[in-house]
This record gives C-alpha cells, structure tokens and sequence, in this order.
C-alpha cells in the first residue's frame, strides 16, 4: 500500500498542472488591471478608476469576505491606506507595484482554493472508478449533480466527464444502493467524505441519514499527496472513522468502515494492514494505484 516515489512525484506534478490551470484566470485579470491602470499617472489617480475598485480592494490585501464585513467606507479608507503606504513609495513603478500586490492576494486565495480541489481531485478519480465499474457492468444508475438533490438517468449522459464531480450514485445491486460524498451525518454529528446506504434515490435524503439502519458502509478519503503530511492525513481519518464506529456502535448498528489515501507511508500502511487483518477496516486502498481503485470501486458496487 505504501506510496513510492514515483506516485507521489506524479501525484504532485498533477497536483502541480491543476493549480496553473486555476491560476490562469487571475493572470488574465492582472493583465486587464495593468491595461486599466495605464490610465493613471499617480498612484492617486487609481482611485478615480471606477472599474479597477475591486482589483485595488484585492491588492490591499483584503479578501472578499473581509470587504464583505468593511463595507464601502472602510474599502476605501483600507485602499487609501494601501496607496500611501506602498504605491506612492514605489514611484513610477506603481503600476507594477500595483499587480504584483493583487497577484500576491489572488495567490494567497488559490492556495486556500487548491486545499479544496486536492480533495475534489480524489472526489473524481473514485467517482469515475465506480461509474466505470457500473458502465461495464451494464447497470443503469443515477447521479446527483448538486446540493439540490436532483437526480439524472445514466441513460441520458453520453459523457462520464460530465459527472465526474457527482454529489452522489445511485444504483440497483442484489438491493438497492446510494452513495453520498461529504454529507453531516446526524448520528456522527460529523461531515463523513464517503456513505454507502441502502435507500433509493427518490427518498428524501434528511431521512435516509438520521435512520442508522441505511447505512451499509462509511469511508474517509484523503487525497493529499505530500508524504510530509501521510502521517497526519492518517490520524485525522483514524479519529473520524472512531468517532464514526463508536456512534453507530451505540445505536447497535454495524456499517462497513474503509479508508482511501493518496500518500501512505511505511508505518500507515503497516497500521492499515493490521486494521484489515483485525476486521476494524472492511476495505482500503491507494489512491495513487490505479488496481487498487478499481478493486475498492468494485467491492462498493457490490457491496
């Protein structure tokens, strides 16, 4: 199970090449910005440039939820403050000084951004697993694309990487199965990144979750790939699957538990290995080796 270099190498390349493929609409903004701000010819003047406001909220430094508490007033006094204290003393650079604040802001959103997408990236490769799995075996299923629980026939999607970012699945086995990512379980009083219950579609999803007796199997997924952080990644999951197997457990109710990681070290995998061989984890998995998914993918089809 243990990540190797190679993997994790690939794994942050991707990672890597996804982050540029964001960023590439602030570089586009910053672009248009320096255009705009041409019109000035003191730092003063930027102040007079109605379409470039928000850009120069963004290079004060001040996110769009903080513009969102300091309203009109305080933007402007914060921008006022942001000109005097940095772009005056950047003389007739401060068109550049300018762009380079508002890129350095944009950065600082991407990051917080990409922690989301590393998530959603290991989110689409399981979801695509399994929707190949269902395709192959010629089972017809449904897929929810939105928090608005709203369901579509596999039937009518011709491309599966329109539904690779599904909210959930739902398919027949030997009996029915739906599968939900990151949903608040009441009984857990948690978000849980992947449940498997045994309700169709069509039932409202407030009550599928608060009756202990749907859930088949509950996962954690964690799609991080620096090996820095596998041990971390590892007890996070390992207190959220406890805290999950002890409320069932009140509830005299046994669900299936399994774990997917994308950087797993020697120890992890060691501590993975003997969950397994203890039946405390019913299934786990590399998110990094391909055989792997698909093995696990397979096991929720049937489940």
């Amino acid at each position: 199970m243990v990540t190797s270099y190679n993997e994790t190498r690939a794994g942050f390349i991707a990672i890597a090449l996804e982050k540029n493929r964001q960023a590439t609409p602030f570089i586009a903004e910053a672009r248009v910005l320096q255009n705009r701000a041409k019109k000035a010819k003191s730092p003063n003047d930027l102040l007079q440039i109605p379409d470039i406001r928000n850009a120069l909220i963004a290079a004060a430094g001040i996110s769009d939820k903080a513009a969102g508490h300091l309203g009109d007033a305080g933007c402007t006094e914060a921008i006022q403050e942001f000109v005097k204290n940095f772009l005056i003393p950047a003389g007739d650079k401060f068109n550049e000084e300018l762009v380079f604040r508002f890129l350095l802001t944009k950065g600082d959103s991407l990051g917080g951004k990409m922690r989301n997408i590393v998530g959603a990236l290991a989110q689409r490769k399981l979801c695509l697993s399994i929707i190949s799995s269902l395709r192959l075996s010629g089972k017809q299923f449904y897929v929810c694309m939105d928090n608005a629980n709203e369901w579509a026939s596999s039937l009518n999607i011709t491309n599966d990487m329109d539904i690779e970012n599904a909210k959930g699945l739902s398919w027949d086995s030997t009996e029915v199965r739906t599968l939900f990512f990151n949903t608040t379980i009441p009984i857990v009083k948690n978000n849980v990144d992947i449940l498997v219950v045994n309700k169709p579609h069509t039932e409202s999803l407030k009550e599928i979750i608060t009756n202990a007796e749907s859930y088949i199997a509950l996962g954690e997924l964690k799609g991080g790939i620096d090996p820095a952080g596998a041990d971390e990644h590892w007890k996070t999951a390992k207190t959220a699957l406890d805290r999950i197997k002890a409320a069932f457990e009140q509830k005299r109710v046994f669900p299936q538990l399994f774990f997917i990681g994308a950087a797993i070290e020697s120890k992890m995998a060691g501590e993975i290995y003997t969950h397994l061989q203890a039946n405390y984890l019913q299934n786990a998995a590399n998110l990094t080796k391909p055989e792997q998914i698909v093995s696990l993918a397979e096991w929720l089809v049937k489940i």
